[in-house]
């Protein structure tokens, strides 16, 4: 595992962000584990995120030049990205979007940088059901940005719906990038978190459930 794996899957257990036990998700799927990027909620562990981050864009070699953070997860880190990109020797531009258009001040749904003729990264948390992320591609387009990709911390590598016989298991990070043809770079994913607890006393009895978890809902891994 690539450090940037494992330092990102510590510093989530070290910040309750990665937790196990019973979850019931959005889809009413039950899961063995559930991340939640607010729990990074310090300084600290947002530079160490960001860095995460960084470090992978970096070795995914993704062409970008402007970051863009969907509200509202996605606002603090890309924001958090920006800085970390500064402190190496780039200085970015940032925008994001409110949920609600403005009708007063400066209005609109973007804040931040001009997105015209920008080459966009959307920075997010997950890719759940992709809605949030084609919502965000949708402004980017509207707003003259060419989306470039997208960087998220976790996949869940989960595929959507229920598949079925005959039907080919497909997550929602492997649609968006399918859909949009743009690629899809996860810090971290459900395989490596498995590696971490094949390796761990104490995480040895959750491997177990996030095995069965993996064998009932999971797809192929790989890139989106």
């Amino acid at each position: 595992m690539s450090d940037h794996r494992q330092r990102f899957l510590e510093l989530a257990l070290q910040a309750d962000a990665l937790c196990f036990g019973e979850f019931t998700l959005k889809s009413g799927r039950t899961s063995p584990y559930f991340f939640n990027a607010g729990r990074f909620d310090r300084g600290a562990a947002l530079a160490t995120l960001a860095a995460c981050y960084a470090d992978a864009i970096e070795a995914a070699g993704v062409d970008f030049d402007l970051l863009f953070g969907p509200a509202y997860k996605g606002i603090p880190l890309a924001t958090a990205l920006a800085c970390e990109f500064a402190r190496r020797g780039r200085d970015l531009p940032v925008a994001f979007n409110r949920k609600e258009a403005k009708s007063h001040g400066e209005g609109g749904s973007l804040i931040g940088a001009d997105l015209a003729g920008r080459r966009v990264l959307v920075v997010d948390d997950v890719i759940t059901a992709g809605t949030a992320i084609r919502e965000a591609l949708a402004l980017i387009d509207g707003g003259g940005g060419t989306p470039a990709g997208i960087a998220i911390a976790l996949d869940r590598q989960e595929m959507l719906g229920e598949g079925g016989p005959g039907t080919a298991r497909r997550s929602a990070a492997q649609a968006v990038a399918a859909e949009h043809a743009i690629p899809v770079v996860a810090i971290a994913s459900l395989d490596d978190l498995l590696a971490l607890a094949g390796g761990s006393a104490a995480l040895a009895a959750e491997r177990d459930r996030l095995l069965a978890y993996r064998r009932r809902y999971g797809v192929d891994s790989g890139s989106p």
